[in-house]
């Protein structure tokens, strides 16, 4: 096992530096700079401010020179956020982001997991088919659509809930835009839940154990259940990357300071070094949500734990 943990975190650092460096130099090219503003700078000032951020060096001093930092935790300062550091605002919306991404994973795999259940011990009823035709729908509309229209409907219609902002934390606020997180998640958990389960209750070892006399609840959930678990955590690696992905989104329209907030709004004000410092966070989380995901298989799968023994 820890041959294997030694050999996905060596691998890590490889894939860490193509996406640094992809980042950074897309960034360079993208049109438009940090500085540049309506009202154009004297030709001095503007050298002493990239004099001051080591932006007057050469295009691969500055790669070199920040690769240096973020092999030393330094992520580098904010061009546009004055008085403040990457990892200061990385650590300001990092609450937030995680509250609400470990929110929406846990509402996906609760309901996900238990509508697929339900779905396939009911194989071919109207339950089945309810919980499909709602699955299908919950894959095909995407969050940034899904979103606007719950604020809409729920918090500027009926004004059941708050529209968007923070509300320092208080649960009400997190609602709608867990639900537009978690929804898309939910309809594919179910599927692949459904789909695994009811594959596992065909199985041999299922019959066996119920010609054994073994009471269904044990069946269900000393077996079946963690056979078919199996496709879902495999798929919890990509959805940890889709729920990042579309926090960034989803704390925009709902104007949570989270870290995707600052990632849009330093996209938008070409703030390079707080697009690479999110890009980066960003990166390690997936990687180590991906490693943890395959330690989790082979505690499932006796087979896959051979194999990483």
């Amino acid at each position: 096992m820890s041959a294997y943990l030694l050999r996905r975190l060596l691998g890590a650092i490889p894939t860490l530096l193509i996406i640094i460096t992809l980042t950074f130099f897309m960034m360079r090219i993208a049109p438009g700079g940090p500085f540049d503003e309506e009202r154009t700078l004297p030709p001095q000032v503007e050298a002493n401010i990239k004099a001051a951020y080591g932006l007057d060096k050469p295009l691969h001093v500055q790669y070199f020179n920040y690769v240096i930092g973020v092999v030393h935790g330094d992520l580098g300062p904010s061009f546009k956020y004055k008085d403040f550091t990457v990892v200061d605002l990385i650590a300001q919306g990092a609450p937030v982001s995680a509250r609400l991404g470990i929110s929406a994973l846990t509402l996906a795999l609760t309901i996900g997991v238990t509508l697929g259940s339900l779905a396939a011990l009911t194989q071919n009823s109207w339950l089945d088919h309810t919980v499909m035709a709602s699955a299908m729908i919950g894959i095909v509309i995407p969050n940034f659509v899904l979103a606007p229209m719950l604020a809409l409907c729920f918090g500027v219609w009926l004004s059941w809930l708050p529209a968007g902002g923070w509300g320092g934390g208080e649960p009400r606020y997190l609602v709608l835009p867990v639900i537009s997180l978690a929804i898309p998640y939910v309809a594919s958990i179910a599927r692949l839940t459904r789909g695994s389960m009811v594959e596992v209750l065909h199985s041999n070892y299922i019959r066996t154990a119920r010609a054994k006399g073994l009471r269904t609840t044990t069946i269900l959930g000393r077996h079946a259940l963690p056979a078919s678990l199996l496709p879902v955590i495999s798929y919890l690696g990509p959805a940890a990357a889709g729920l990042m992905v579309g926090s960034v989104v989803v704390e925009q329209i709902f104007a949570l300071p989270g870290i995707g907030q600052h990632f849009v709004q330093g996209a938008l004000n070409r703030d390079y070094t707080l697009v690479l410092g999110v890009v980066v966070v960003y990166a390690t989380l997936i990687i180590f949500f991906n490693l943890f995901v395959d330690l989790c298989y082979g505690l499932l799968d006796p087979r896959v734990r051979q194999s990483i023994a």
